[in-house]
């Protein structure tokens, strides 16, 4: 609860007993300082969304503000498979270990197996993918992600490959 100084009980008494003129209940000036600088003090807080990569061609977007990632596949992955046919997705709020196996993507040219880039919880997944595989192809960077996984360890995510570190990577293949 708020207590107020006189001077601010002057205030309110003076402008509510002033029923002809329509003024502010409370000017800055009738609020004691202390009061007035807590009311205009905000939180500002960046939200971070990076990307990070991994050897076999994943990538995920991390927002640390929801400790969320969204898992999809590289550009470079989706120009070797060629056409995408069929997408095998992961189950909603199945738990996944960094490494392990959560889907399949299979193209007229090959199929291949989809690696968790970090462990955690499985939020949801583009149910889009099942009628539309070929997003991997169009927007496999955007509209064709896979899955957003709830980090469970969020420093995994620092140990995946930045995008200069994963652009020589792809150079050297």
């Amino acid at each position: 609860m708020i207590s107020l100084l006189p001077a601010t009980r002057q205030a309110l008494r003076t402008s509510s007993s002033s029923s002809a003129i329509r003024r502010p209940l409370l000017s800055p000036a009738a609020l004691p300082a202390a009061c007035l600088s807590r009311s205009l003090q905000t939180t500002v807080r960046a939200q971070a969304v990076s990307k990070r990569f991994t050897a076999e061609h994943e990538w995920v977007s991390f927002d640390d503000a929801t400790n969320i990632g969204k898992v999809g596949i590289t550009d470079y992955a989706q120009k070797s498979l060629g056409d995408v046919v069929y997408v095998e997705l992961p189950s909603e709020g199945s738990t996944v270990d960094m490494g392990e196996q959560i889907g399949a993507v299979e193209s007229v040219k090959a199929a291949s197996d989809i690696y968790s880039p970090v462990s955690g919880v499985i939020e949801s997944v583009n149910d889009q993918l099942g009628n539309e595989p070929g997003l991997l192809n169009k927007s496999p960077e955007d509209k064709g992600w896979l899955c957003a996984i709830k980090l469970a360890s969020p420093n995994e995510f620092e140990t995946l490959l930045d995008e200069k570190a994963y652009q020589a990577l792809c150079e050297d293949s």
